[in-house]
């Protein structure tokens, strides 16, 4: 393999000097060479890009294009190169346009003209189509892994809260107590979609264009199937116009993280009720929020608000991802040069959200179970219980439901609960009632109660337990 005289890089050529074949006579004005570059962000690909352009330099040799040392010349290139840019002597700029130009222009100055075979029976349309799906499948395999991590915590917490009570809520108002197990398996729950729905799109993203050409495949007896098995790809695309111009897979991503950060969001605007004085159910820790500049006594719940905040950064990506594909015709288009900074902006997002929630909840909140057990006695939420124990006793519910509506009528009008009631006052009401409703309508009672599958019983939280545990381990 020739050498370049040092490992240090010459001088980077003016960019206006740059012309892109003979059909060009004049070099792009330097504001469009700007507007035009994607080198700014791309290099995020470089990694990528190198590994799939191994793959095409094995392919080439291996089907005669070129011959095999011309190939181990360009493989050996391209490590190289990797090399570089990991140890920091590797940095491309403006003048390189994209990642790709960059990766061609060092590989020919290290191993000569052989460099600029490289590109034979490919087209940067395929080439970053390709390395935006080796991106994507990595990312996707963290995010997942991050997703699992957070589940891991919330089951960790409800292992330990399975008979701690906390008011449910419909409309905001409180509805009936339930397990705090209940609750966090319900986000484990949602979590788990997450990772099964990410684990359907990995099958979409693993999907090979590599060989479709600029759109219509290549007049060179090139071997797909050989690229996509060197690059652990599960398939290829069947049409060369298809695999150039697909960004579908990118969409369902964001679609996906989207949901990812809606679950975060809904738990993060529980977090900031929770640990607001009028709720009272939740002690954040110092390691996880912030004070006020002026107002020495706040405790700030900034891991969630921003994680509420961010949540709407996601979602502006899949819009705009959506509306940037809704009118191109095929096949590729400059205009996709825009989903790079979304998609990695989104997988950055996505991961640091993900693992700072799994921080908070891991080590940053405390539940007050004190508060938490004052709570669920202090209202009317045992209310439908009344209902269910006249209907059990034979009174049809729609009737009794009208009669426990006038008891909390009247009971408020008293500054009562339902638990002060005498017996002789719930039998005037109705002579169904006997000294067993004080039990029946206990907190603890009127959770354990509801056994139902998928229930806030204690016994269905137990069952919901093991359930969890069992996804869990069979990661």
């Amino acid at each position: 393999m020739s050498q370049p005289p040092s490992s240090e890089q010459p001088p980077n050529p003016d960019p206006s000097s740059k012309t892109w074949s003979q059909r060009f006579e004049m070099a792009l004005h330097p504001a469009i060479a700007q507007f035009n570059a994607s080198i700014g962000f791309d290099i995020e690909l470089i990694d990528y890009d190198l590994t799939g352009s191994q793959a095409h330099a094995k392919m080439l040799a291996q089907t005669g294009i070129i011959t095999a040392d011309e190939g181990e010349q360009l493989v050996q290139g391209l490590e190289q190169i990797r090399q570089e840019y990991r140890a920091g002597r590797f940095t491309p700029g403006i003048d390189a346009e994209d990642v790709h130009f960059a990766v061609e222009r060092r590989l020919t100055e290290l191993v000569g003209d052989v460099g600029k075979k490289l590109h034979t029976a490919r087209s940067r349309n395929d080439q970053v189509g390709t390395d935006t799906r080796l991106y994507l499948r990595d990312q996707i395999q963290q995010i997942r892994q991050g997703v699992r991590d957070f589940q891991a915590v919330l089951l960790d917490l409800a292992t330990h809260h399975v008979t701690t009570l906390i008011p449910g809520y419909t409309h905001l108002q409180r509805a009936q107590p339930i397990s705090l197990a209940h609750h966090l398996l319900a986000y484990f729950e949602m979590a788990q979609r997450d990772w099964l729905r990410l684990g359907e799109i990995y099958q979409r993203v693993n999907m090979s264009p590599l060989g479709s050409g600029a759109l219509a495949g290549t007049t060179f007896p090139i071997d797909r199937h050989y690229t996509a098995h060197l690059l652990k790809f599960g398939s290829v695309y069947e049409n060369s116009l298809d695999g150039v111009s697909d960004r579908d897979f990118a969409i369902e991503f964001l679609c996906a993280s989207s949901l990812i950060m809606v679950h975060l969001s809904r738990l993060s605007e529980e977090v900031i009720l929770w640990a607001s004085q009028e709720f009272g159910f939740v002690t954040l820790k110092d390691s996880c929020a912030t004070g006020s500049s002026i107002m020495p006594q706040k405790k700030n719940p900034d891991v969630p608000e921003l994680v509420r905040g961010k949540t709407g950064r996601v979602f502006g990506h899949l819009q705009g991802m959506l509306v940037l594909m809704k009118g191109l015709p095929l096949a590729y288009n400059k205009d996709l040069q825009e989903d790079k900074e979304a998609l990695f902006d989104t997988v950055k997002t996505t991961k640091a959200c993900l693992e700072a929630m799994t921080i908070l909840f891991r080590e940053g909140l405390e539940f007050k179970t004190a508060r938490l057990k004052a709570a669920v006695s202090e209202d009317f939420s045992n209310a439908t219980d009344v209902a269910d124990y006249l209907a059990a006793k034979g009174v049809p519910f729609r009737e009794a439901y009208n009669l426990v509506g006038k008891v909390v009528k009247t009971s408020l009008a008293a500054n009562k609960l339902l638990n002060d009631l005498t017996i002789d006052e719930w039998k005037a009401l109705h002579p169904a009632f006997e000294d067993d409703i004080y039990a029946a309508i206990a907190p603890e009672q009127v959770v354990s109660a509801r056994n139902s599958f998928g229930g806030t019983g204690f016994d269905q939280i137990r069952r919901a337990l093991e359930s969890a545990q069992h996804r869990l381990a069979s990661f």
